[in-house]
């Protein structure tokens, strides 16, 4: 059989190559086998990667076994609760591309012939898959896994949203430092992915209804002997799908990609998932758009609500039977294309046929949902011409229609100092803009605000919209990916402080209530502002990315 190594190492013109092998101490024996790419994103400073270190040695167990030679490789990765709310988070969204470009570049130079992926964290993820899509070679990928949920003082379940939200609790002056404190010390008590279903968790549960990764790969806790099994059978399985020719275009394909979709608002996962399977489908050239995801929101009932959504955990939906589980029950009704292929080796269908059925409590059934609509919606309107998004799961009966005047500010510092500060009050509709894509540059994610809301007691009063994006972990009516965004003179730039702006998720709309005349008039008006940063890969990064609605991929 023949391997893409082969061109780097077989031939007589290959001595020198054969030669720089040796020099990592390969032998003969090591270097005739297939060449496998393990990339790995450990390192120090992210809880959710602290641990891939062993998911590494792991994997390359696994390939040994199989008869490969695994390489590890690093790729960096940014955690993105330590970057919220400064000017770190602005490289969090440029991080993807970052990343699928390295992936890309260190396989493909070295002539690989299969790829494992380790990733676990929230850019990381896309960003392996979208490099897995240019590669088109035998690909599995493998996640560290997510934290167990921390106890608070009276053995409740808490997580990393609950921090933040106690913030704004101790600016309202309904919690004492010293419980902040007690809290801060509780609520993150083991490595892996934070425990609620944000961004991380929601990517890498995405990942198995894509059928890159094996069942498993979303909600076995990081700190689970399991997870050191399933990553020494991801390198065994990987060397299965090269012996059949099995590539990562052949998983990730339009089915595959419908089928993630259909999850994703199955379980209410994060609004960065808009994003990043748009990003990734774009990669594997089964492009999707906004009408796309409002197709599949409207025919697929939320099934599951995990923190911030509720009080349950990543570890609750591993007991009652993962991803398998829902994706059966999401069978009942024909959602599911079943004979979608994954690298497990067994189609969509066969994988939940074997699966438990929904225990009617953490997985819902289908004539129980929690809403008959997914836990994601689109919104159109006057301010939002090619769409917005807002994790309907998570937001209160009560705001899904909100009405308020709109309290405008150019940047997430100056929204964050006013909440804290108290001058947002009942019924208003905060706007912070300029930090999409382009304008922020990096579309930060903003954690920060939506929680300082709800500490302040205000999620069930104040609406919030912006051309950023949200945390998985953010709740109450939180409208973000406003397209166009303000930077390129879209809508949102137009608004005055104190115009009327309505929020309405049971119609999709998202309005700025001022009269056509007044609305031409402004946007005659808007001129383009010099950008925020002018050196550096930011500023390329401006200048490259599209809008949100496309991905925010780079031309």
């Amino acid at each position: 059989m023949t391997h893409t190594s082969d061109r780097m190492k077989g031939g007589l013109s290959k001595a020198p190559h054969r030669s720089l092998l040796k020099a990592d101490g390969l032998t003969d024996a090591e270097i005739n086998r297939p060449l496998i790419a393990v990339i790995n994103s450990a390192n120090e400073i992210i809880p959710g990667h602290l641990m891939l270190d062993k998911i590494g040695a792991a994997v390359k167990a696994g390939i040994y076994m199989a008869g490969g030679t695994p390489f590890e490789i690093s790729t960096i990765g940014v955690c993105d609760g330590i970057a919220m709310n400064h000017a770190g988070m602005r490289y969090s969204l440029a991080s993807r591309e970052v990343i699928a470009d390295s992936v890309e570049i260190a396989v493909a130079a070295h002539a690989f012939d299969a790829v494992v992926m380790i990733p676990n964290c929230d850019k990381v993820i896309p960003g392996m898959l979208m490099a897995a899509a240019r590669l088109d070679l035998p690909t599995v990928v493998i996640s560290g896994g997510p934290m167990l949920a921390g106890r608070g003082p009276k053995g409740e379940a808490v997580d990393l949203d609950t921090v933040f939200t106690a913030v704004g609790k101790v600016a309202a002056g309904t919690m004492s430092e010293e419980d902040l404190l007690t809290l801060e010390n509780q609520a993150c008590p083991t490595c892996g992915s934070c425990a609620g279903l944000f961004t991380a968790n929601s990517m890498n549960c995405l990942v198995e209804a894509i059928g890159i990764g094996l069942p498993g790969n979303g909600t076995i806790p990081a700190v689970y002997s399991e997870r050191i099994r399933l990553a020494k059978q991801a390198g065994m399985r990987v060397m299965e799908l090269l012996e059949s020719g099995v590539t990562a275009r052949q998983i990730m394909n339009a089915k595959s990609i419908r089928n993630a979709m259909t999850l994703d608002m199955a379980f209410g996962g994060s609004s960065n998932t808009v994003l990043h399977l748009t990003a990734i489908a774009h990669e594997a050239e089964a492009d999707i758009t906004l009408d796309d995801w409002s197709a599949v929101s409207a025919r697929t009932p939320n099934l599951v609500r995990i923190s911030p959504a509720s009080n349950l955990h990543m570890e609750d939906l591993y007991v009652a039977g993962g991803i398998p589980a829902i994706m059966r029950e999401l069978g009942r009704r024909d959602l599911i294309e079943r004979d979608a292929p994954t690298v497990d080796g067994r189609t969509m269908g066969e994988i939940m046929d074997s699966a438990r059925e929904a225990d009617g409590a953490m997985i819902r059934r289908l004539e129980d949902a929690h809403y008959p609509e997914g836990g994601l919606r689109v919104l159109r309107g006057n301010l939002a011409p090619d769409g917005a998004v807002v994790k309907q799961s998570a937001v209160p009966a009560a705001m899904r229609v909100h009405t308020g005047p709109a309290r405008v500010f150019d940047s997430e510092e100056d929204a964050v100092e006013a909440i804290m500060a108290g001058r947002i009050v009942e019924g208003d509709v905060v706007v912070i803009r300029y930090e999409g894509p382009k304008g922020g540059p990096g579309m930060r994610e903003m954690l920060t605000p939506t929680s300082a809301i709800s500490g302040m007691g205000l999620s069930s009063s104040v609406a919030l919209l912006t051309d950023g994006r949200f945390s998985g972990a953010t709740k109450g009516p939180a409208v973000g990916h406003v397209s166009p965004e303000a930077a390129s003179g879209g809508p949102i730039a137009l608004i005055a402080e104190g115009d009327s702006v309505t929020v309405d998720i049971d119609a999709g709309a998202l309005t700025l209530n001022i009269s056509a005349d007044e609305f031409a008039a402004r946007g005659s008006a808007w001129m383009p502002r010099a950008p925020r940063v002018t050196s550096g890969v930011l500023a390329r990064y401006a200048k490259l990315v599209s809008s949100a609605d496309k991905g925010a991929v780079l031309s």
